[in-house]
């Protein structure tokens, strides 16, 4: 096999009748046993084609996957789950660059959030922060009655609104000593979630720094979370196995981070509708998933879509508890 793998000609080609991985003899343009190529290329300008191969035959399949992910989200889980797999990117593959990608815009544009241990839990950069947000907010409805009285379209002032209200929203739940009759405060009964609830009342910066650092590390902890709710929807279905499940879900994962990159861009532009995007294309993909997916009629696909968006925020809360967990934030 040695002889064998020295025979190179001039022009950097292997001329070998055995496969140099596993000496195999050889038929055809590839080892029958382990799929290597039957001749190996030993040039610079090879290396530099692989390379290219590589990029273009990921780029070739990424343009056949994303509209079909982004469309018709069911059908594409159909098609990878019967078999199809050349044309399309793997779920794992696709979610994988999906979460990078998230996480690179997210810092990008967010930078990245510092706690500081100096500061105690009494509330204090809390309450400063909730006085900076309520100090914006009646900026902006300032600016909006004063767009109104010049007859000019507040969509985008409306979409900015909306967001203050609801992180000011967020921050009167963090509250740890913020009055019951003061608005809305999330309580749960669940271990695991009340768990996350005590952790940003307690301590909002450290929490929120525990979820930055480490929701990179474990967001593969999102599909073995979601997988058995969505099982939920069909249980002891023989026709819909766990396989079908993992894929539909690594999927719809895949799409709504992809989303949250477009929407987290948009945003920094200044674009209007964001607020309206978030809150009405993640059911729409859902629906159409489940509809392409399972077969479901329009009933039937109306029910777990509603089922889905409730399991997603139970999921989200689980994969903070497993984040706060691991990492011992209390």
């Amino acid at each position: 096999m040695s002889d064998n793998a020295l025979a190179v000609g001039q022009d950097g080609h292997t001329h070998e009748t055995t496969c140099l991985n596993c000496a195999t003899p050889l038929v055809g343009s590839h080892c029958h046993a382990c799929g290597q190529a039957a001749h190996v290329h030993r040039t610079l300008g090879a290396f530099f084609h692989d390379l290219l191969h590589g990029v273009f035959h990921f780029e070739g399949r990424i343009w056949h996957t994303l509209p079909l992910l982004a469309w018709r989200p069911g059908e594409l889980t159909r098609r990878y789950i019967d078999g199809q797999r050349v044309r399309f990117v793997s779920p794992l593959a696709l979610f994988l660059f999906s979460v990078f990608l998230m996480f690179a815009v997210f810092h990008q544009i967010s930078g990245e959030w510092h706690w500081n241990p100096a500061v105690g839990t009494n509330g204090k950069t809390l309450a400063q922060g909730r006085a900076e947000t309520e100090r914006t907010l009646a900026t902006l409805q300032a600016q909006r009655a004063q767009m109104l009285s010049r007859h000019e379209d507040t969509t985008a002032i409306d979409d900015k609104i909306d967001s203050q209200k609801t992180a000011l929203d967020i921050l009167q739940n963090m509250d740890p000593g913020a009055s019951k009759d003061s608005g809305p405060h999330i309580d749960s009964d669940i271990p695991a979630l009340a768990h996350v609830i005590a952790a940003f009342r307690a301590n909002p910066g450290l929490a929120l720094y525990k979820l930055q650092s480490y929701a990179y590390k474990y967001s593969w902890a999102l599909i073995p979370i979601s997988v058995p709710m969505l099982w939920l929807l069909f249980p002891f279905s023989r026709r819909f196995q766990l396989y079908d499940h993992t894929v539909f879900v690594t999927y719809s994962l895949s799409f709504m981070t992809l989303l949250s990159v477009v929407l987290m861009v948009a945003d920094r532009l200044g674009l209007p509708g964001v607020s309206l995007a978030t809150l009405v294309v993640p059911p729409l993909h859902m629906f159409r998933q489940v509809r392409g997916a399972y077969g479901c009629g329009v009933g039937g696909a109306l029910w777990r879509t509603a089922a889905l968006l409730v399991f997603a925020m139970i999921a989200l809360l689980v994969f903070a508890a497993v984040i706060l967990a691991q990492t011992g934030a209390e």
